[in-house]
């Protein structure tokens, strides 16, 4: 089998460290029949978040205050056992992570800027809004006539 398509990036040129990463491997509990008893498929990747020096301050910062609830002392981990070969269970989980502090350390949207209704639009509802109005007014005159 080939070796890992690292490295991960997570956005613009900022990539996950290799050497920052922490591979452990166990037993899985998905497919793979008799031959899933002997291998260690299921991949858990841990990264440490709060002491890493790859990312810059800014998005450290943002990723450990957004992804503080999955944070175990400042670390976050990443499971994997989908798949029956290792190798395919590795790149799933370095992906799901890349992607997670991609997310994490997005900067937040800008604030939405209250605008004015136009003028014309608010008369044209006024207006709608009043002929309405009149074809009730016409149609309860017409009903009581017709009743009494």
């Amino acid at each position: 089998m080939e070796g890992m398509s690292g490295p991960y990036p997570i956005r613009g040129s900022v990539s996950l460290p290799e050497a920052e990463l922490q591979w452990r491997f166990s037993r899985s509990s998905g497919p793979g029949g008799q031959h899933v008893n002997t291998s260690d498929s299921q991949v858990e990747l841990r990264f440490d978040l709060a002491a890493t020096e790859s990312l810059p301050e800014v998005w450290k910062a943002r990723a450990l205050e957004r992804l503080a609830s999955r944070l175990v002392n400042g670390v976050v981990s990443v499971r994997a056992s989908e798949h029956r070969s290792q190798w395919r269970n590795r790149e799933t989980a370095a992906v799901r992570l890349a992607a997670l502090l991609a997310e994490a350390t997005a900067p937040p949207p800008k604030p939405r800027r209250p605008t004015k209704i136009p003028r014309g639009i608010n008369e044209r509802r006024l207006r709608e809004k009043k002929q309405r109005s009149e074809t009730k007014k016409t149609r309860q005159s017409r009903q009581s006539r017709d009743w009494s």
